[in-house]
């Protein structure tokens, strides 16, 4: 049997005490990293779960998107108007197209910063319709409306390939003006804020290729010769993006729901998103707008055939299946 010296005695006892050194420094730095960890991950969660009201209004404008999809044929909104059912009319033409004639009853707030200035003015107790010249600025306009509370829908392909087609439209056509009276209605003042950005933002646009936050069939076609970094977002129907799409498109059905999709969509990229006339693209295109993604329509969507010349396949290009 081996001697027990003092010596070994000795480095016995050094060894025990640098092991229990090392456990206790090992304890110690698990509860710094503890108490750091902590309050970052509590913090995190704090901010993931803020949701501002124009993000939930957003949301809910889709998430809650009526039959109608906010819209009106212009057959029937010309026979309610014939009828004089209690309603608002809002023409956003120019001020000289408004003076040439515009539906009876309807208020001029010309295409911009007019409409969000024009919010309080609007009553909220009654139905809100909207016409440009086509549908498509009405559609971008429909959604900030109901956004800021009001029950707002866009007439069916606007003043020129809608309401002037209907036979008998002459009978509610004026040229009397309507002017705006004192504040009706009280705004959100986040939802405002937001609105007055939204529409002060067209003049950044305004001398670019997306001006009115739309893109031409012609300047959509040459960003896809040139291979130009984009995302291309249809929302037409699977079954219609099934048999015809334009190429390099994904697809985002239109309906309630689809705003559960938007957060595949990327942030760091022009997206260019068309439908068949351009109205619900431009409901689309607001509402991403105002989540933050730089979104744009195209210009009459695909072509349905009634808004000829405007949209892709009424300027003679092609659909890929």
């Amino acid at each position: 049997m081996m001697k027990f010296t003092k010596k070994m005695a000795l480095i016995l006892a050094m060894i025990m005490v640098l092991g229990t050194a090392m456990v206790g420094c090992s304890s110690e730095e698990k509860k710094v990293e503890e108490k750091v960890e902590e309050p970052a991950q509590s913090a995190m969660v704090v901010d993931e779960t803020k949701v501002s009201e124009v993000e939930k209004g957003v949301n809910a404008y889709f998430a809650n998107m009526p039959e109608h999809i906010y819209k009106i044929n212009q057959k029937e909104f010309i026979e309610k108007v014939n009828a004089g059912e209690d309603m608002f009319i809002l023409d956003i033409r120019t001020a000289e197209d408004y003076a040439a004639g515009h539906v009876k009853g309807a208020y001029n707030a010309p295409w911009g910063t007019a409409i969000s200035d024009s919010l309080s003015k609007i009553p909220s107790d009654v139905p809100v319709y909207v016409y440009c010249y086509s549908g498509q600025t009405a559609g971008q306009t429909v959604m900030t409306l109901n956004l800021a509370g009001f029950n707002a829908r866009s007439v069916n392909l606007g003043w020129n390939f809608g309401i002037s087609k209907v036979e008998g439209y002459e009978s509610v056509s004026v040229t009397d003006a309507n002017e705006f009276g004192e504040d009706v209605t009280e705004i959100n003042a986040e939802v405002q804020t937001a609105l007055d950005a939204y529409y002060a933002g067209l003049a950044d646009v305004k001398e670019t290729t997306f001006k009115n936050y739309k893109v031409s069939e012609d300047n959509l076609k040459a960003m896809i010769d040139n291979k130009d970094d984009f995302y291309l977002l249809s929302i037409r129907s699977a079954e219609d993006f099934a048999n015809g799409h334009i190429d390099g498109a994904e697809n985002i059905p239109w309906g309630a729901g689809m705003e559960q999709s938007f957060s595949n969509l990327p942030k760091d990229k022009t997206i260019v998103v068309y439908c068949y006339s351009g109205q619900t693209a431009g409901q689309t295109v607001a509402g991403l707008r105002l989540l933050g993604y730089d979104a744009v329509s195209l210009n009459g969507g695909v072509g349905v055939g009634s808004n000829a010349p405007l949209g892709w396949a009424n300027k003679g290009y092609e659909l890929v299946k």
